[in-house]
């Protein structure tokens, strides 16, 4: 039996198209520093009604950004997440390049999200990232709260509304709930720090919340799985993971 869950991975594609690849600036390493490395493989295998993932690399299109942000860290952004330039020198995407390039890589991706939101039977988003152990350059936090999972439902480190931000994406007893499970599971979790949660999150969990939904980010720290010297996964942990969070997954969907 499928779970009543969507599970969105738009960052964990390495992929980039060949005819991007002589503007690109960023080396083959660098390139895949810049995915989500190995959250298809944690996350895309969950029994639920929905799993979608993302083709191409963040650099080609960035699916956690709205389609109006433009700019170097737009929705086709300039500057990779390490805050590292993509493209060499005169390359820089044009205005109808840039619309294409939504029109190809970006849309294809929300159009179907949007309708798995929206099928009644659709209870919870669940918006799936990786967490770099060492922070990129710019980041909020410190190295103490890089957790083994951070949950993000746009509020405060309780789940509760934090009055700077817009409204929250899911319920505090929902997600703390989920932190609970979790740490039941052995890892250790943090809510919305030192991350809250990106467009998708937000977008979504807008029209999900208001239906008596919710929709949750959810980032495990790469340190669980990858070597982060040759950036190889370590399969038999990840595994352990993957049958982990299935099981959280079965119990999130019995106590809703």
């Amino acid at each position: 039996m499928r779970l009543p869950f969507v599970v969105s991975v738009p960052h964990c594609s390495y992929q980039v198209p060949e005819e991007m690849i002589p503007s690109i600036a960023l080396s083959e390493r660098e390139i895949l520093e810049s995915s989500d490395i190995g959250t298809r493989e944690v996350f895309a295998h969950l029994p639920v009604r929905m799993t979608l993932w993302s083709r191409w690399n963040p650099i080609v299109a960035d699916l956690n950004r709205d389609y109006r942000e433009r700019g170097p860290e737009g929705a086709i952004p300039q500057v990779d997440r390490w805050g590292r330039r993509i493209y060499k020198p005169n390359c820089l995407p044009t205005g109808d390049e840039v619309e294409e390039r939504l029109k190809r890589y970006y849309w294809p991706y929300h159009d179907r999200l949007s309708e798995a939101v929206h099928d009644p039977h659709t209870e919870i988003l669940f918006d799936c990232h990786s967490l770099a152990r060492l922070r990129p350059p710019g980041a909020s936090d410190i190295l103490k709260w890089r957790r083994d999972f951070v949950l993000g439902n746009n509020g405060d480190q309780h789940g509760e509304i934090d009055s700077s931000r817009h409204d929250i994406t899911c319920p505090p007893e929902m997600i703390r709930m989920i932190k609970k499970l979790l740490e039941e599971g052995g890892f250790s979790v943090s809510i919305n720090r030192p991350y809250s949660c990106g467009f998708i999150t937000r977008h979504y969990g807008r029209e999900l919340i208001r239906r008596g939904k919710a929709a949750v980010q959810v980032q495990i720290n790469q340190a669980l799985y990858l070597d982060e010297k040759t950036l190889h996964v370590h399969w038999i942990k990840l595994s352990t993971i993957a049958v982990a969070l299935e099981r959280l997954f079965r119990e999130v969907a019995r106590r809703i």
